[in-house]
């Protein structure tokens, strides 16, 4: 957690002086939104419908695990599911396919990780409605878009949006950015169609949300596979590069595992040197991270396999939305 994010969940005298600028950051991601739904910025329609799944605050609520459960709820019910996502934290400026031997660098961490998951297509790119324009084309049997981590991304239509907020953090101080976390008001929660709580008590007419797993993979060698007690009598090191890096580290302390941890910030581009602990029998990773380390990993190396837990109710709401429609007309 960087300097200016300590202060995003406390009240502090740092906010008198950010204040004018969370104002101004308001106003325009209100006008912005006015402008698209008035027509006068243009927006795109796919002929198949649109699930948004994403969040009003910065990082770490757990889009990618919910995004992962809904496409295998909908894979099961016979749905053709694809992927789109903005790719934060690759290069890629066009859009591009994700596959399990894509870099990280070029396609972000956490499009690789969903595309290793093998459930459906996974497309990038900087303009979503584009990517799910030119996925469509590639990938015709498709008949529906989850859209991962675009709430805010308006050029691309929705049938329906999802938020998944983080139950424990909540919304921070209640500051839009650079103040808080926010990058709308708690009030546009009220504009969707879901509401997902991750951890923490779930308000009535909301959906609840946990995160679980307690097998490790092993990075050089993918197909061995550990529970947790393996790790109980060893001197274990645990990196989480991710927006909330104390949920992981909260889950490893419930199953059981001793380890000294290390947090780095979302997204962190690894280097064999930033975990070259000493007197280490192993290094925990989240899956997050692990697709990045993967080129230097040793067998002290393993990645947690997590999933997320959802409230039946929601994938039932999501068909009763869509499901009428199906595939729609160009």
């Amino acid at each position: 957690m960087s300097g200016l994010e300590r202060h995003w969940y406390r009240i502090t005298p740092l906010h008198l002086i950010l204040l004018p600028v969370s104002l101004l950051f308001r106003a325009l991601a209100a006008l912005r939104r006015a402008l698209y739904r008035s027509g006068i910025l243009n927006s795109h329609e796919l002929p198949v419908p649109v699930i948004v799944v994403g969040n009003i605050s910065v990082g770490g609520t757990g889009k990618t695990p919910l995004t992962l459960a809904l496409v295998q709820q909908l894979v099961d019910r016979g749905w053709q599911p694809l992927i789109v996502s903005r790719g934060y934290g690759g290069g890629a400026q066009q859009p591009q396919r994700v596959d399990a031997n894509s870099d990280a660098r070029q396609v972000g961490d956490e499009p690789l990780l969903m595309a290793r998951r093998k459930l459906c297509p996974v497309w990038i790119g900087k303009d979503r409605a584009a990517a799910a324009q030119a996925a469509l084309q590639a990938h015709p049997q498709c008949d529906i878009v989850l859209c991962d981590d675009g709430l805010q991304h308006y050029r691309l239509q929705r049938d329906m949006e999802i938020a998944i907020v983080d139950g424990e953090r909540g919304s921070g101080n209640g500051f839009m950015l650079p103040a808080g976390p926010l990058r709308e008001p708690v009030a546009r929660l009220q504009t969707v169609d879901a509401v997902v709580v991750n951890g923490g008590s779930t308000p009535a007419g909301q959906y609840a949300m946990r995160l679980s797993g307690e097998t490790f993979h092993n990075l050089l060698d993918p197909g061995k596979t550990v529970a947790a007690s393996h790790f109980h009598a060893l001197s274990n090191h645990a990196v989480a590069g991710i927006g909330h890096p104390q949920r992981y580290f909260r889950h490893l302390q419930t199953l059981g595992i001793p380890f000294t941890p290390h947090a780095f910030p979302d997204h962190h581009p690894y280097s064999a040197d930033d975990l070259a602990f000493t007197g280490c029998d192993a290094i925990l990773l989240t899956e997050k991270d692990a697709v990045k380390c993967a080129s230097f990993a040793d067998e002290r190396y393993w990645a947690l396999h997590v999933d997320a837990q959802i409230d039946p109710a929601l994938i039932e709401h999501i068909l009763r939305k869509v499901a009428p429609h199906g595939r729609k007309t160009a």
